[in-house]
């Protein structure tokens, strides 16, 4: 249905926007001076002179900001949840804020990092041009497409965690875990380990919600997919654009202000390789998807590596090439479950291209190869013997499994394949950290 956009919105985006303004013009002259001479005993306190208004004046400023972003981000994700453009944009807009205002805290308690003063300055030209393009669209439109109200009444927090695809979150903090024990070749420290793993399971989960945003009219013709949030209608498409590009801007400003920013670009890099990388060029394109495609999931332990250590070291780019080689014959055995169902999709897995049997066969040959790729570890000093004992038996088991997915025919060796193939991640993973530990 067609729904007028509220008038009121677009006159809190127009006092938003000057808000800002005048906000940033009080800190640039703010920042000029020494704050504690400005304004003693902040928070509660009197300017001691007339420059130190521009201090009490740039705070008051943020306050009401924070108001009227909250006014329009509620009214955003209440009446306007269907709009394609307001509610990302709206979305999009309040994370900037609250990262640019996140920033400012850091970069003083940070002794002004370069990166971090960077990143800030870019935050405010972000933050701007998004301002200016939501008052322009709320100012200029008078309609917008607004999602039934039947729908509007199954929306639920079960809808939203189901977007984050929580199980496989969940597989890739263990592999981010496995790269900061590997970085630092000890547990990491409680704040690092927190921070990281909580920025990298923001990341996974807003790639989630991105990846399914894109493929929500593919994902209908799939049986597996079919009753999904957005294929279903339980959740608008805008609404998972905007979860999901909001979950990736927070993860970004976590990762950068509270770790490192090798960790925060990694993390960034590999939101884009798996949303526009894989998800848009990629998938439907070639046979090659899940080879390539691969990568996006094999960064989270390099930016648990760079994240202990600061830096990438060899043993991150074995991890990563763990991972990378791990994922096609996990997916190629779900691929072969679920042929029928990828074929009606028209995605071009490798065995609805290339038959089941090749498929079958570049299982076990990536097999040999990922467990070979396990042993490397052992083999340059960044593992020990009891890593090296764990991944050889779990390889012994992993390559007796994909030997009977190449002589034995049928679904179910198939699907044990790709069932024991994820808790085999989870396990080498697993076998790194106690290995450090010991």
């Amino acid at each position: 249905m067609t729904r007028r956009v509220p008038s009121k919105f677009g006159q809190f985006s127009l006092m938003l926007m000057a808000d800002v303004l005048l906000l940033t013009l009080a800190g640039r002259i703010a920042a000029e001076r020494d704050p504690l001479s400005l304004c003693p005993g902040w928070p509660f306190c009197m300017p001691a002179s007339q420059s130190a208004w521009f201090k009490l004046a740039h705070v008051g400023l943020a306050g009401f900001a924070g108001l009227l972003v909250l006014r329009l981000l509620i009214t955003a994700w209440n009446k306007l949840r269907g709009d394609g453009v307001l509610l990302p944009l709206t979305t999009v807009t309040a994370v900037l804020f609250l990262g640019q205002a996140f920033l400012g805290a850091v970069v003083v308690a940070r002794d002004y990092r370069l990166d971090l003063v960077i990143l800030h300055a870019a935050t405010a030209i972000c933050l701007g041009i998004s301002l200016i393009a939501m008052s322009a669209v709320s100012v200029l439109r008078r309609t917008c497409t607004e999602a039934e109200d039947s729908v509007r009444g199954r929306r639920h927090w079960r809808d939203f965690l189901a977007l984050s695809k929580p199980w496989i979150v969940a597989l890739l903090l263990v592999t981010t875990f496995g790269g900061l024990v590997a970085g630092g070749r000890a547990l990491p420290p409680l704040d690092v380990a927190v921070f990281t793993l909580v920025g990298g399971a923001l990341a996974a989960a807003g790639s989630s919600a991105l990846n399914q945003y894109i493929d929500r009219e593919l994902d209908k013709n799939m049986q597996r997919t079919a009753q999904r949030p957005l294929p279903a209608g339980r959740l608008t498409p805008a609404e998972g654009l905007s979860y999901g590009l909001a979950l990736c801007l927070a993860s970004y400003y976590l990762l950068a202000g509270l770790v490192n920013f090798t960790a925060a670009l990694l993390s960034l890099a590999g939101v884009f390789y798996y949303v526009v990388f894989y998800s848009i060029l990629l998938k439907r394109a070639t046979v090659h998807n899940i080879v390539v495609g691969g990568g996006a999931g094999a960064i989270p332990p390099m930016v648990g590596y760079a994240a202990a250590a600061g830096h990438l070291g060899l043993a991150a780019w074995i991890l990563f090439l763990i991972v990378f080689v791990w994922t096609p014959p996990h997916f190629w055995a779900l691929a072969i479950v679920r042929m029928k169902d990828y074929e009606k999709a028209g995605v071009p897995m490798l065995p609805v291209v290339r038959g089941e049997r090749s498929a079958r066969r570049q299982i076990l040959v990536y097999t040999v190869v990922l467990v070979a790729t396990t042993l490397l570890l052992p083999l340059i000093g960044a593992a020990g013997p009891v890593y090296a004992v764990a991944a050889g038996a779990l390889g012994a088991v992993l390559l007796a499994a994909a030997w009977r997915v190449w002589r034995v025919p049928g679904n179910k060796v198939a699907w044990t394949m790709y069932r024991w193939s994820s808790m085999y991640l989870m396990f080498i993973f697993a076998a790194l950290v106690a290995d450090s530990l010991l």
